[in-house]
C-alpha cells in the first residue's frame, strides 16, 4: 500500500510549528492581571510551562485574609510535567517533517486537539478549587461568595478586576493549533484548483475568529440587578442606561448619562483603553447603542434617575416623537464630555 506524502510546504509549516512549541517553554503561557483601586499599577500573575511569576507573593499575601490557598509552584504537579508533553510534541511535529506521512499528521492533530481539550478543562478545575475551596476561619468571610478567576475574559471579584487571557506562549499555542488543522486538511485535498480556495477560506475564517475573540460587546443592563459604577445605585430605569467597554473586555454599567459623563472626567480608564461607549435606546426595547450611531436629546421633563436628563434615540424620527412630549434640545455627544 502507497504511503500518502504531504506536500513540502505543508512540512514547512509543520516545521515553524515545532520551532515555536520550542519557544513557548521559554515565555509565560497565560496570565491573570488583577486591577483595584488600592493597586492602581496592577497585579500580575504569569503561567509559565514550568512556574509562577510575576507577584505571586502580594497576592498570596492577600488571598490570605478570605481564606485562598496560597500559589507555590511545586504544588502543581502540571509544572512537572508540562514542559515535556510540550517537547513531545515539538518532537512530534519534526518527525511528520521528517517522515512526510500524512497518516502521523493525522495522528498528531488528534492527539493536539485532545491535549487542548484537556488543558484547558485542567486549568478551569485548577481555578474552581481555588476559588471555592476556602478557609472557613479566614479574616474576611462573603457568605456565598466564591473567588473563581475566569476562564478567559473578565470578572469583577469584590473590589478586584481580574482579566484572564493567554500570553505570548499561550497564542503561539492557538496559532500552531490552527496552522496544525490548516495542514491537516490541505494534506488531505489533492487538487490544485481546490487548496487554492480552501486556503483562501481557511485564512479567512482564521482571521475572522482572532478577531471575534479580541472583540468586546456590551453586556445587557439589568434593572434592578445591576449597579451603577459611579453612584452605586441599582439601576431602575433602563431607559437612562450607559456602558463602557474596555480593549479589554471589562464593562461599566452606569443608569445615567450623568453618572459615565461624570466617570469619565475622573480618567479612571484612559481614552486609549476604551473601546466602546453605549447608551440605552430611550424607545422600544432599551438595546444598547454605541455614542456614535445615535440621537441625544436633553430636558428637564425626562426626570432620569441621577439628574442627567439625557435620552438616547437609534433614530431621529423617535426623538422627534418623543420632543413632543419632553421639550428639549438635541445636544451632541463629543460636546457633552467636553463640557
Amino acid at each position: 500500500m502507497k504511503t500518502v506524502r504531504i506536500q513540502n510546504w505543508v512540512r514547512l509549516i509543520l516545521l515553524l510549528c515545532g520551532v515555536g512549541l520550542i519557544a513557548v517553554l521559554f515565555v509565560p503561557m497565560w496570565r491573570i492581571d488583577l486591577q483595584a483601586p488600592q493597586y492602581p499599577e496592577g497585579l500580575m500573575l504569569l503561567i509559565y510551562p514550568n512556574k509562577l511569576a510575576g507577584n505571586v507573593d502580594i497576592i498570596n499575601g492577600l488571598n490570605h485574609y478570605i481564606g485562598m490557598k496560597t500559589l507555590h509552584s511545586e504544588d502543581f504537579m502540571e509544572f512537572k510535567v508540562l514542559q515535556y508533553i510540550i517537547g513531545f510534541f515539538a518532537l512530534f511535529f519534526f518527525i511528520v517533517v521528517i517522515t512526510g506521512k500524512r497518516k502521523l499528521l493525522n495522528i498528531l492533530f488528534i492527539v493536539f486537539v485532545c491535549f487542548g481539550i484537556l488543558a484547558m478543562y485542567d486549568f478551569w478545575r485548577w481555578e474552581y478549587n481555588y476559588g471555592h475551596n476556602l478557609n472557613p476561619d479566614a479574616a474576611i468571610i462573603v457568605p456565598g461568595m466564591a473567588y473563581q478567576p475566569p476562564l478567559i475574559g473578565f470578572k469583577q471579584l469584590l473590589n478586584f478586576g481580574a482579566y484572564s487571557m493567554p500570553d505570548i506562549g499561550g497564542w503561539i499555542f492557538i496559532s500552531v493549533g490552527a496552522l496544525l488543522l490548516l495542514a491537516v486538511v490541505a494534506a488531505w485535498r489533492k487538487n490544485k484548483g481546490q487548496l487554492i480556495k480552501f486556503n483562501t477560506a481557511a485564512i479567512a475564517l482564521l482571521l475572522t475568529i482572532s478577531l471575534a475573540s479580541c472583540n468586546a460587546v456590551p453586556e445587557p443592563i439589568k434593572a434592578g440587578v445591576d449597579n451603577c459604577y459611579f453612584c452605586k445605585m441599582t439601576v431602575t430605569d433602563n431607559r437612562f442606561g450607559a456602558e463602557l467597554v474596555t480593549t479589554k473586555g471589562k464593562i461599566y454599567k452606569f443608569d445615567d448619562v450623568y453618572c459615565i459623563l461624570s466617570y469619565l472626567k475622573t480618567k479612571d480608564v484612559e481614552t486609549a483603553n476604551i473601546k466602546d461607549i453605549y447608551l440605552t435606546d430611550f424607545c422600544n426595547t432599551h438595546q444598547l447603542i454605541n455614542v456614535n450611531h445615535l440621537s441625544l436629546l436633553k430636558s428637564e421633563d425626562l426626570r432620569s434617575p441621577m439628574g442627567g436628563n439625557i435620552a438616547a434615540f437609534d433614530n431621529k424620527d423617535s426623538l422627534a416623537k418623543t420632543q413632543q412630549r419632553f421639550a428639549g434640545t438635541i445636544v451632541n455627544w463629543n460636546e457633552l464630555i467636553k463640557e
